[in-house]
């Protein structure tokens, strides 16, 4: 393996690089978008714990998220936006060169 390509890996995005985070981003790159209930369940994260990355991933803009009640309950919705899906994308080609 190259040096180059190992000095990519430098370059990994640190936001989504963090495991819980690659894992919500990639679950919300496979559907157009998804409840709160949908990504708890399906990552197995504690529900503070996803609302803390969720937050991390909207700070950056790589997550949208709409809020709204349906009936008594909130509905929290996630998105990943253009920006989310560009960095994924970068993301999946600097692993990629790098093996």
């Amino acid at each position: 393996m190259s040096s180059a390509k190992i000095q990519r890996l430098a370059q990994i995005d640190r936001v989504i690089h963090e495991p819980a985070r690659l894992m919500i981003v990639a679950l919300l790159a496979a559907v157009a978008e998804a409840d709160f209930q949908y990504l708890h369940q399906t990552t197995g994260l504690t529900k503070g714990n996803l609302s803390v990355h969720l937050s991390k991933l909207e700070e950056a803009g790589y997550v949208e998220i709409e809020k709204s009640f349906k009936g008594k309950y909130t509905l929290t919705i996630c998105r990943l936006t253009e920006e989310g899906k560009k960095v994924l994308d970068a993301y999946r080609k600097v692993i990629k060169g790098a093996l």
